[in-house]
């Protein structure tokens, strides 16, 4: 059950932190968004240390379909309805510079890199589709309708964007880390203002950037409000349908297709963290209905972080916390999203206005219908009566039987049989 992206990978290896450490930006976390932020930190000539709890790119890097793309899901529609066109034209700009900054690294770099157009595509709701190629006019970018998708059943039509992009995450990650300033299975135990104490001694910083996917730190922020997280599966089928660009449903429980190579990565099966839902029965099923005479080589799964309203949480942690930052939020779009990160959290770091922050900016207004369902999922899960408990905030955890785990529904923290963490927020293992 592990990622196609391991493949034939050869991981570069870094050292625990030994002993006490000062630096102008700590980041936490070695993901694909600390990671770009470390290089970005770089190139700029700002004094940094990233610590990884584990090893780099361990987690929901390694398990994405990676799609870089501007398009993400019917997005634009919903910005100008809840923030205006200025923030859709602001987000939309930074997600075009993220896609170039791509274009320009990959082009020494050997990750399989390829230029394709991607498709947003509704089952059964035209009239969702036409507002999202309205959106796309009131903000001045190219998009078109496409009533017959290449896929194995009808649509009510997909927006196209051409220019989009697909690699391979690892390939290109780990080519560029050989000489970043990396600490690997050093773990935070506990974050002081400007100090990060750690299982290998204390790294005092200027600033410190948490990149661990879900937030670490409670106490500021809210981000268990504001966050829930969602599992989606993968299967890599060889014998199947070709497709010349990348599709995705606009529903978060729909089906997303590409192609590497010869293989088709079937995408879908998604559901809440520690709800029910499809997961690779799902797409087993899917697979022998319409691809009967395909094999599945590899499978695997992924958890991804959503914000209340489908824009990241990018910049300053809290209004109280003035040099403590934070990426998060990505909605599954990770690869464009951290790179966007990356560019904004640069900026920051280096006192430079960035153009398009505000768009992102975390303390943006809470008051979302989503916010109603993640406080009643989280007074669910703590008042339910049975155990083992989550320690992150002692929710009842759920047992999922798919990928044998304990699965918390409240934030998404996700635990082996055994207790051991596999997905924050929670930082500790899980006594069984």
């Amino acid at each position: 059950m592990s990622s196609l992206w391991l493949n034939d990978i050869k991981k570069p290896n870094f050292k625990k932190l030994e002993g006490n450490k000062k630096t102008q930006v700590l980041i936490i976390g070695g993901g694909i968004c600390g990671i770009l932020t470390a290089y970005m930190l770089k190139k700029a000539g700002v004094d940094y240390i990233l610590a990884e709890a584990d090893e780099i790119l361990c987690g929901t890097t390694r398990n994405t379909t990676a799609k870089i793309t501007l398009q993400n899901g019917l997005i634009y529609d919903k910005i100008i309805k809840n923030l205006g066109v200025d923030t859709a034209k602001a987000y939309l700009q930074a997600h075009e510079l993220a896609l170039k900054e791509y274009v320009n690294l990959s082009n020494d770099i050997d990750c399989d890199f390829e230029r394709k157009n991607s498709f947003v595509y509704s089952m059964d709701d035209p009239e969702k589709i036409e507002k999202e190629l309205l959106a796309f006019q009131k903000i001045g970018y190219p998009a078109e309708l496409v009533k017959n998708c290449e896929l194995p059943f009808d649509t009510a039509g997909a927006v196209k964007t051409e220019n989009q992009y697909q690699f391979n995450p690892l390939k290109f990650l780990f080519s560029i880390t050989s000489e970043l300033n990396i600490y690997e299975n050093t773990k935070v135990l506990e974050l002081k203002p400007h100090t990060a104490v750690t299982n290998g001694g204390e790294i005092t910083a200027e600033k410190i950037i948490i990149t661990t996917h879900f937030p670490i730190l409670n106490k500021h922020g809210g981000y268990f409000l504001k966050l829930y997280q969602h599992r989606s599966y993968v299967l890599a089928l060889k014998n199947a349908q070709q497709v010349d660009g990348m599709y995705v449903d606009e529903d978060d429980k729909g089906l997303s297709f590409r192609n590497y190579g010869e293989l088709l990565l079937l995408g879908g099966g998604g559901h809440r963290t520690g709800k029910k839902g499809g997961n690779w029965r799902e797409l087993e099923a899917f697979a022998e209905r319409f691809y009967p005479e395909s094999e599945s080589v590899c499978r695997w799964a992924a958890q991804d972080c959503m914000s209340l309203d489908g824009i990241p949480y990018i910049g300053q942690y809290s209004s109280n916390t003035p040099d403590l930052y934070v990426a998060t939020g990505f909605n599954k779009w990770g690869m464009s999203s951290s790179m966007v990160s990356a560019m904004i959290l640069r900026d920051m770091m280096t006192d430079r206005e960035n153009p398009y922050a505000f768009a992102f900016a975390p303390n943006r207004s809470i008051f979302r219908s989503q916010l109603a369902i993640n406080i009643g999922d989280s007074v669910l899960g703590l008042i339910t009566p049975t155990s083992p408990r989550c320690p992150h905030m002692g929710c009842a955890l759920k047992y999922n039987k798919a990928e044998h785990s304990w699965d918390c529904p409240c934030h998404g923290s996700r635990f082996r049989k055994d207790g051991e963490l596999i997905n924050n927020p929670a930082t500790d293992d899980l006594d069984i």
